[in-house]
């Protein structure tokens, strides 16, 4: 059974970190890049950032130097260090495999962990 477990989420003032986690299990974790979406209110869900099984990370612009993804393949687990967070970065972040995982012809997306950023 398959199952992406975020956590870390929480509220933080603008300018400040939080550090996300994905617990992944009934995967071949190992083997799969692994991606961090975020979906703010109204908004269609957004790619943020990669890592491959291997280590190699690639990000979207908007996020470049201010979050790191990182990957435990011993604990099966992907991370998401933030810093500088802005009030526009609120929202639900998830994470998921790339492509997306697929349950009965359905993408499969975990409850994902809030990150709210005041002003």
């Amino acid at each position: 059974q398959v199952q992406l477990v975020e956590s870390g989420g929480g509220l933080v003032q603008a300018g400040g970190s939080l550090r996300l986690s994905c617990a992944a299990s009934g995967i071949m974790f190992k083997f799969n890049t692994m991606n961090w979406y975020r979906q703010a209110p109204g908004k269609q869900r957004e790619f943020i950032a990669m890592v491959s099984g291997t280590g190699s990370t690639n990000y979207a612009d908007s996020v470049k130097g201010r979050f790191t993804i990182s990957r435990d393949n011993h604990k099966n687990t992907v991370y998401l260090q933030m810093s500088s967070l802005k009030p526009e970065e609120t929202a639900v972040y998830y994470c998921n495999t790339h492509p997306p995982v697929r349950i009965n012809n359905n993408d499969y997306w975990g409850q994902g962990t809030q990150v709210t950023v005041s002003s």
